[in-house]
């Protein structure tokens, strides 16, 4: 049976008006700035279902707007998240659909372009109570919560990546509490989810780093 946590019920400690239209959107957008890395340029948040009918009157823009900023869902800068991305020289825009695309209504699509032209697309869905699972990553099928601390290394899909990996959080004596690999195709662009028991520091992502095959290695901590 699954365990239930407060969380589940009454929600994170959060700047309202709702756990999945404000702090669920927030940290979708958190982890996707995450894993975009390096400074945001332009975003777009193409918005699904519930959030594409009500996100002005719920706060899922300015919540989104926060996440890409690195805000939490405690921050009362919240409120003032369009000013601050202005000042930031952020460019955004809020793209609602009535596109039915079988997504969960609380679906958002944040398409990140950073300083360097590189553009990241984020697919996510608030599930409630401020829970959120990442679905896709540039168009590949994945799952991330982002409720543990979480390795996640973009790399080739190629023998002995996996491996090396491992490897380095045995050495750096860390705990998998899951793993999951993803990919495009065969050889081609593989993601490696891991959610762990113990915080991972930058020791261990620069150790990753050190394969040629890996194209990119983040934690994710919220």
């Amino acid at each position: 049976m699954k365990e239930i946590s407060v969380f589940d019920v009454i929600g994170p400690n959060m700047i309202g008006p709702s756990s999945s239209h404000t702090a669920g959107a927030l940290r979708i957008a958190l982890m996707a700035g995450t894993i975009s890395k390096g400074k945001p340029k332009k975003v777009q948040f193409i918005l699904y279902g519930s959030f594409a009918m009500t996100y002005k009157g719920h706060g899922t823009d300015k919540a989104l707007l926060a996440g890409i900023l690195g805000m939490s869902t405690e921050d009362y800068r919240i409120r003032d998240s369009y000013r601050l991305a202005d000042e930031a020289g952020i460019e955004y825009e809020f793209l609602p659909t009535t596109e039915n695309k079988g997504y969960h209504p609380n679906t958002v699509e944040v398409v990140i372009t950073n300083e360097e032209g590189i553009t990241t697309s984020i697919l996510g869905v608030s599930i409630g109570g401020g829970n959120v699972k990442l679905k896709q990553i540039n168009g590949a099928d994945i799952s991330l919560s982002g409720n543990l601390p979480t390795l996640f290394v973009q790399q080739k899909d190629t023998p002995g990546v996996i491996a090396h990996i491992s490897k380095c959080l045995n050495d750096h004596y860390v705990n998998i509490a899951f793993m999951k690999l993803y990919r495009d195709s065969k050889g081609e662009n593989a993601y490696t989810i891991i959610e762990t028991d113990e915080k991972l520091d930058d020791a261990l992502v620069e150790e990753i780093h050190s394969l040629p095959n890996i194209r990119n290695a983040i934690v994710i901590d919220l």
